[in-house]
């Protein structure tokens, strides 16, 4: 199949995807399922072009197994929370529904398809790899495979250790410092955006997968600056106030650190 060919369609199956998870959103008004579809959507891609490309076999099955074990464990992460707290709304979007008023239901329908859009553009590793006929693995896909580990378990640890600590009765209302987030105010955000480094790594042992880069910028430049550290650390502290604000200056905020003196 042509390159061309394989991106619109990806592009008309997930647009029609979050078309019918914005109605669902809007029926139960709950929005915050969509980072619940966004998350599973990778792995839907990266196992269609696994099987829709004529790369190397060894090769696609490990960039699927790659997008799918993340994908999934992301996803099911999200649900459990999402689900968990229904009918209450992540804040990120109660934020949005004051900023937007009333033009939100609309604003939401684009917003949707902005992110079924943004699956298939972060996405462009996943096409380069796929379509590499090359029958060996080279040193940065042995790299990328690396890295893509240790991000996945490090996210995976973050968000155990914070969900534990949430479950403790004692805890409400309390910071999470133990284990990674004694290091790293957002060490999940961190290590999500390894996976996405891990991607463009692996990328770069095929033709244009150097393209991939986009990936990982887009991802850190959404996480520092719009929707990840940003939103997340102005609820904080108004939740927690001034606890909150002696965490920021002891703890690094993204990379993981030893903490600084108080």
């Amino acid at each position: 199949m042509t390159l061309a060919f394989l991106v619109l369609a990806a592009l008309a199956v997930f647009c029609l995807l979050f078309g019918l998870c914005r109605l669902l959103a809007g029926k139960i008004d709950n929005y915050g399922i969509i980072d619940i579809l966004w998350s599973y959507s990778f792995a839907l891609l990266a196992l269609g072009l696994a099987f829709a490309e004529d790369g190397w076999p060894v090769r696609r099955a490990l960039l699927a197994a790659m997008v799918c074990v993340w994908s999934v464990r992301l996803g099911t992460h999200v649900a459990v929370r999402v689900i968990g707290h229904h009918p209450q709304e992540d804040a990120r979007y109660g934020q949005l529904r004051q900023e937007w008023a009333q033009n939100f239901r609309s604003k939401m329908t684009g917003f949707f398809q902005l992110q079924a859009g943004s699956v298939v553009f972060l996405g462009i590793p996943f096409f380069a790899v796929c379509r590499n006929e090359t029958p060996q693995l080279s040193p940065f896909e042995i790299a990328g495979a690396i890295v893509w580990l240790v991000g996945v378990s490090g996210e995976a640890l973050a968000d155990y250790q914070l969900a534990r600590f949430k479950k403790q009765p004692t805890n409400q209302g309390k910071i999470c410092e133990l284990g990674l987030w004694r290091y790293s105010r957002h060490p999940n955000y961190f290590f999500e955006w390894m996976v996405w480094m891990a991607y463009f790594v692996f990328a770069c042992g095929s033709p244009w997968g150097w393209l991939g880069f986009v990936s990982p910028a887009c991802i850190l430049y959404f996480l520092l600056g719009v929707t990840g550290i940003p939103m997340t650390e102005k609820q904080s502290l108004r939740s927690k106030g001034e606890a909150y604000r002696r965490y920021q200056q002891q703890t690094s905020a993204f990379v993981p650190l030893p903490r600084k003196s108080p």
